[in-house]
């Protein structure tokens, strides 16, 4: 068996519905239609059964608490979702040319004489 066998990621489905809904306090339907707005999009089984992974269970905590502590509707909270993922992606790319310059600025101070 390999040895990296039993090394899951967050974002490894694991969870049948009913445990994801028991892990979430929410009811099964409810997956299921945040699952149909886009909300959270669940791994599938080979019969398309869901899956979902520890980081859907944390999404599904937060929507559930944007809903009924923020008041927010689920248009809104699939918007929030969506900017924050955007956000994070472009934290990311920031930080990528970031290093990239300072690989090009020491380069650039590298081969230039000095002044």
């Amino acid at each position: 068996m390999d040895a990296n066998y039993f090394d899951l990621s967050d974002d490894t489905p694991v969870y049948v519905i009913s445990v994801a809904a028991q892990l979430s306090g929410l009811h099964p339907q409810t997956l299921r239609q945040y699952d149909r707005l886009g909300l959270v999009s669940p791994g599938r089984t080979a019969g398309r059964g869901r899956l979902y992974s520890t980081r859907d269970i944390v999404m599904l905590r937060e929507v559930q608490r944007l809903s009924q502590e923020e008041g927010i509707n689920l248009a809104g909270i699939k918007r929030i979702l969506a900017l924050e993922t955007e956000n994070l992606r472009m934290r990311e790319e920031i930080n990528r040319l970031r290093s990239e310059m300072a690989m090009i600025r020491a380069l650039i101070q590298y081969q230039l004489p000095p002044a």
